[in-house]
C-alpha cells in the first residue's frame, strides 16, 4: 500500500469470481500513486467460507470503508467483481465516492448479446478455438470440470497468447464451489435496482479485443450506468498486463479527476 496520509483509500475488488487477488499484481504500478486496499471477497482462498452471493457480499466492501474510518472510498473493480461494486453503490448511497469498472462482466446488466466470437474472427490460434468450444459447452458441474474449463478458456482473456500472458493466466486460484456460491440469492430485479440508483461518478475501462466480456455489451453497460467509457486497443480482459502504460494512465487520470 502506498502511504499517503489523508488520501481517500482506493478499495480494489478482484474478479473471477472469488479469484485470489494475486493476479492483480500492483495494477501496473498504480499502487505507487494511491493507497490500494485489496478486498479478499468471501470465497477467495484467504477469506475463509463461501460467498453469500455478490448482492449480499456488497456489505463487506462497506465494512472495509468503516474499518478504514473513511466516509467514502473510491473503488476499482475487475470483471465479476464489478457486480459487487455496483451492488455496494446502489445499496449504500454516498459510501462509494467513485467507481472504476475494469473489463466488466457486462451482458447481464442490459441483455446485450455477447460479440466475442466476432471479435475473435482474426484469431487463428488453436487455443482460441479450444477456448470457444469450452465457453459454448455445458457449464461445469464439479471442481474437476471447472478447473479444466478455466485452463481451456484462459487464452480468450488476452489479445495475444505469448509467454507473458500464459504465465499470468496461472496466477490466482479460484474454485467451482466459490464461483457457484457467488451467484446465489441474487434479487431478480438487481439489474433494474442498480440502473435506477443514483450512482457515483463511474468509469468503465474495456479492451477492444476482450473475448470474455465482448465490446458491444460493455458499451451498452457503460451507457446504462451513465459512465465514461474508454476502450484500449490491442487489449483483452487484463489491461494492466497487456497495456500497462495505457491502463496506468487511464486509471491515474480518473482517480486524479475524482479527487479534485
Amino acid at each position: 500500500m502506498h502511504d499517503s496520509p489523508g488520501a481517500v483509500p482506493v478499495v480494489v475488488v478482484p474478479g473471477g469470481p472469488c479469484r485470489d487477488p494475486a493476479y492483480l499484481g500492483d495494477l501496473a504500478g498504480l499502487a505507487r500513486t494511491r493507497p490500494l486496499v485489496i478486498l479478499h471477497p468471501r470465497g477467495t482462498p484467504a477469506s475463509g467460507g463461501l460467498s453469500r452471493g455478490w448482492w449480499t457480499d456488497a456489505d463487506d466492501l462497506i465494512q472495509v470503508a468503516d474499518h478504514l474510518e473513511a466516509p467514502a472510498v473510491d473503488v476499482i473493480a475487475h470483471s465479476a467483481g464489478t457486480r459487487l461494486a455496483l451492488a455496494a453503490a446502489a445499496q449504500h448511497p454516498g459510501r462509494i465516492r467513485s467507481l472504476a469498472l475494469v473489463t466488466p462482466a457486462a451482458a447481464w446488466l442490459t441483455g446485450t448479446p455477447h460479440d466475442g466470437a466476432a471479435l475473435a474472427a482474426h484469431r487463428s490460434e488453436p487455443e482460441i478455438t479450444r477456448a470457444f468450444a469450452s465457453m459454448n459447452g455445458e457449464s461445469p458441474g464439479d471442481e474437476t470440470t471447472f478447473q479444466r474449463a478455466l485452463e481451456a478458456e484462459a487464452a480468450a482473456g488476452y489479445a495475444r497468447w505469448t509467454p507473458v500472458e500464459r504465465q499470468h493466466a496461472g496466477v490466482g486460484a479460484m474454485t467451482w464451489a466459490a464461483s457457484s456460491a457467488w451467484f446465489r440469492d441474487i434479487p431478480a430485479d438487481a439489474a433494474a435496482r442498480i440502473t435506477a440508483s443514483p450512482l457515483p461518478p463511474t468509469f468503465v475501462l474495456g479492451g477492444r479485443d476482450d473475448l470474455l466480456s465482448g465490446v458491444a455489451p460493455v458499451r451498452a453497460y457503460a451507457d446504462a450506468l451513465g459512465a465514461h467509457l474508454t476502450l484500449l486497443d490491442d487489449c483483452g480482459h487484463y489491461p494492466w498486463i497487456e497495456q500497462p502504460a495505457a491502463f496506468r494512465a487511464a486509471l491515474g487520470d480518473w482517480l486524479a479527476r475524482v479527487s479534485q
